[in-house]
């Protein structure tokens, strides 16, 4: 890592996240370098590196801040796909540790707006694996919206069951008991068209 550029660090982080494969002593690292070197990574680097540490799961709070923060100072420069990413980033913080106050908070609306205009629209696939479940007595709500604006796929509000089918790696959500939108997995994909590997999630 000592020799990647802010460039690299990112591009590392996100290919791992979308992989899903947590490499924790890799994002260690990762996380080192980001927050000794914060001031050389661009608007762009900054949000695709928190953003990759979101999807894993990170547990230490200190990135995203000190991420965070750098990224307050040039909110201006990010553009609709990143503000995108800094929603998933700023409501995951928010679930995380509510006792802290994240950088990025104050501006949580408009970050959502970039999100709800990021969202892709349903895929034809998306729409006959709903039409196929529909007929084997799997009775949902097509792209069942949460409170917090994330989309899933196929959801049975009442049982606490949904579904997401993709052709494209996007992030996941799964709700708790209590209503609360808790970020769960991010690295979905449906690639080959394989139904075995649509995950199902309790929320």
């Amino acid at each position: 890592i000592g020799d990647f550029n802010p460039q690299d660090m990112a591009n590392t982080a996100w290919a791992f996240a979308t992989a899903d494969v947590a490499a924790e002593t890799l994002f260690q690292a990762i996380a080192g370098a980001a927050v000794n070197r914060i001031g050389d990574f661009s608007p762009q680097n900054m949000a695709i590196t928190v953003w990759a540490f979101a999807c894993v799961g990170w547990t230490q709070s200190d990135l995203f801040i000190v991420v965070g923060s750098a990224i307050l100072r040039r909110l201006s420069e990010q553009n609709d796909r990143q503000k995108s990413q800094l929603y998933v980033v700023t409501v995951y913080f928010q679930i995380e540790w509510p006792h802290l106050e994240f950088p990025l908070s104050a501006h949580v609306q408009s970050l959502r707006s970039a999100f709800t205009r990021q969202e892709p629209t349903p895929s034809r696939f998306q729409r006959e694996v709903s039409t196929m479940l529909e007929r084997l007595g799997w009775i949902h709500i097509f792209e069942y919206e949460t409170t917090e604006g994330f989309s899933l796929d196929l959801a049975q509000p009442e049982t606490k069951r949904a579904i997401e089918v993709d052709v494209e790696i996007r992030p996941l959500v799964v709700v708790s008991h209590t209503g609360d939108t808790i970020l769960s997995s991010f690295a979905v994909s449906h690639k080959h068209r394989n139904l075995r590997r649509t995950p199902t999630l309790a929320f």
